[in-house]
């Protein structure tokens, strides 16, 4: 709750804070950092918040900006009021730079006591591990989520509470880029952190935001020994002139470079479709996953079967009496040789394909297979990733 620098303090304001941003940035990844922003939080003092793990706002008392409604009118002629221009909401739902939206103090003092009970005091120890329960079967039925047509959507946090321990699932940016879904759970009373796309929304693709959105969690998962699980069903990344323009390439490759430099136990899921780069970045194998797990549903290719099959057989389509006839038999030869889970495991990049059924039993045994893992790095000061 800050106004900002103390003008008639001049320079020695300006030097308080860059103590203060300093101070953050060395406790980044050693001790968790928690921002409750309960007032105006505006000029220097947004940076704080943004350089710490978590940021809780509330509706209706947060307000974070650089410049307020004041300044931006004057320079630009522009009228916004303070909660359009740095509310809650907004920094939740359209800027990412909060985690957690509460209607009121006393629902974000309970998003805390729930976030502090999935993560650890300090990197080198791991989260309080819970006595273990079984999901709630009854309403949430493995068996069942999947569609059975494979263009029907579905809501994968059905998914991910049919497998975590009571079926609880503490989910994070709720209202950002929510075609990626990120959070916590425990499995056999132990905490994960959950990536998985979220079908319901653009199909789950992976954009510039969602790539942003996942980076920064599993880099935090990594810093705190916390086991990263991904569920991937998604036909890569958002094509569009916007997004290119945007920077999807850089933002895209922020993923793969946190999957890449993670060390905690990782194990996948592909439930359905992993096409392209998007099946890559989605922690396949090659980005050092310890196990890979698909459905009997998965389909692993460069591309999905409708547009690999025009283009590898374009001219059989063209030349054929009936070329419609002739795109359903080719997309189904695709799909038969190419869109399966098979043709990957027989490579080695899956490790097993297995009913839904046996999917918590087979991961909690991955993590306990991969729990003491010891994964050697390159000798360097640091990386430099696609900020």
């Amino acid at each position: 709750d800050s106004g900002g620098a103390r003008i008639q303090e001049g320079v020695n304001s300006l030097a308080g804070y860059g103590e203060i941003f300093f101070r953050n940035t060395l406790a980044s990844g050693v001790i968790p950092q928690i921002s409750v922003i309960l007032g105006p939080c505006a000029g220097g003092a947004v940076y704080s918040p943004a350089l710490t793990d978590f940021v809780f706002t509330v509706e209706k008392i947060t307000k974070m900006f650089i410049t307020g409604p004041e300044v931006i009118k004057t320079v630009l002629g522009e009228e916004i009021s303070m909660e359009d221009l740095g509310g809650a909401r907004v920094h939740c739902e359209t800027t990412g730079n909060a985690h957690f939206y509460a209607e009121s103090e006393e629902e974000c003092f309970n998003q805390i006591k729930d976030l502090v009970s999935y993560i650890p005091w300090n990197n080198t120890h791991k989260a309080k591990k819970f006595p273990k329960k079984s999901p709630k079967t009854r309403r949430y039925k493995i068996d069942s989520i999947m569609p059975s047509d494979p263009k029907q959507p579905y809501d994968v946090r059905d998914l991910i509470k049919a497998i975590t321990d009571d079926s609880q699932f503490f989910e994070i940016q709720e209202l950002f880029a929510q075609n990626i879904i990120i959070g916590f759970g425990r499995v056999n009373g132990e905490t994960i952190g959950v990536v998985a796309n979220q079908p319901l929304v653009l199909a789950g693709v992976l954009d510039v935001d969602s790539s942003d959105k996942a980076a920064r969690f599993i880099r935090y998962c990594d810093a705190f020994n916390i086991p990263l699980l991904t569920l991937v069903d998604l036909p890569g990344y958002l094509p569009g002139v916007d997004q290119e323009h945007a920077g999807v390439i850089r933002h895209g490759a922020k993923l793969l470079y946190a999957y890449s430099e993670a060390t905690v136990p990782k194990v996948t899921l592909i439930t359905r479709k992993a096409y392209g780069g998007g099946y890559i970045a989605m922690c396949s194998h090659h980005l050092r996953a310890d196990f890979v797990f698909a459905w009997p549903t998965a389909e692993i290719a460069v591309m999905g079967p409708e547009g690999a099959s025009n283009i590898i057989f374009r001219k059989e389509i063209m030349s054929a009496e009936n070329p419609d006839e002739m795109r359903k038999q080719k997309v189904a030869e695709y799909k038969r040789k190419f869109a399966n889970p098979y043709v990957a495991a027989a490579y080695g990049y899956v490790d097993a394909v297995i009913e839904p059924g046996e999917t918590r039993k087979l991961l909690i045994h991955a993590l306990e297979i991969s729990k003491e893992k010891d994964m050697k790095m390159p000798m360097k000061k640091h990386g430099i990733p696609p900020f």
